[in-house]
């Protein structure tokens, strides 16, 4: 089957069902020296913060608006991440930001049901022509807090959102309808899985209440076409250069050296 032809059936899985789920995104060094880059970061550390769910429990993540020359930001300007990405929603996407999502076992909240366009709308966004990639650092299962997505639901359309706890979460009347007419997917992936999802799927997660983490990183994008007619946290279109694949690894085992010097 050629790449074209693949990029092509799973384009007409993302339009259908909202997500697509790639597995082996990230090779096992790829995923390994992620994992150890990013434990060691003291500067992601310093910069996480947390959001609690509606029952107190925080989750918590660091947020770059920037790229910069390391192994996340090599991940967010790789080829087989952008094309990807711009083959699912149709056009040359940018880099709206990205971030790490630290589950830690026993502590990691929940996220409420929500949808990221429902966020990114009051970012002046008029289109949900976005998307996010998930990368798995660790294995992701029920267990621990995997995410949760309802199959189609980002046909709904913007549902409104508003407070939960510390989180913005969609409107809770729709949601228990939409659980009642959308197939709920457990996305359970192995290290270096991927899931690309559209703005608009609903999605959350439970809280880690297992003895692993669940730690990923979440790149996430928007398009050309539907650049912010208003300033906001996020930036405004800019031209998105493509690394090759070939950097993440080579960004990689730069970076894991740094941290076995230090």
């Amino acid at each position: 089957m050629s790449t074209h032809q693949a990029f092509s059936e799973l384009t007409d899985v993302f339009h259908r069902d909202g997500f697509v789920i790639v597995r082996g995104l990230l090779n096992d060094e790829e995923t390994r020296l992620l994992g150890q880059i990013a434990r060691a970061d003291k500067e992601l550390a310093d910069s996480a913060y947390g959001r609690e769910d509606a029952t107190g429990m925080p989750v918590t993540l660091a947020l770059r608006n920037e790229l910069r020359d390391d192994v996340y930001s090599a991940i967010a300007r790789s080829r087989r991440v952008v094309e990807r990405m711009e083959t699912f929603l149709g056009g040359e996407v940018y880099h709206y930001h990205h971030k790490l999502i630290l589950k830690e076992p026993r502590v990691g909240g929940a996220w409420e049901w929500h949808q990221d366009y429902g966020y990114w709308y009051d970012n002046g966004c008029l289109l949900p022509d976005m998307g996010s990639c998930l990368v798995a650092i660790d294995r992701a299962n029920k267990e621990n807090g995997c995410l949760q997505v309802l199959r189609g639901s980002h046909h709904i359309g913007r549902i409104d959102h508003g407070k939960t706890g510390d989180q913005t979460g969609a409107d809770l009347e729709r949601v228990n309808v939409a659980l009642e007419r959308f197939e709920l997917v457990h996305v359970e992936l192995e290290p270096g899985d991927a899931v690309f999802f559209h703005a608009n799927l609903l999605h959350r997660s439970d809280q880690n209440r297992s003895e692993h983490p669940r730690w990923a990183l979440i790149c996430c994008y928007n398009t050309k076409r539907n650049d912010p007619y208003k300033e906001s946290r996020h930036p405004r279109y800019s031209p998105l250069e493509q690394w090759d694949d070939t950097r993440v690894l080579e960004t990689a085992r730069e970076a894991a050296a740094r941290v076995v010097q230090h």
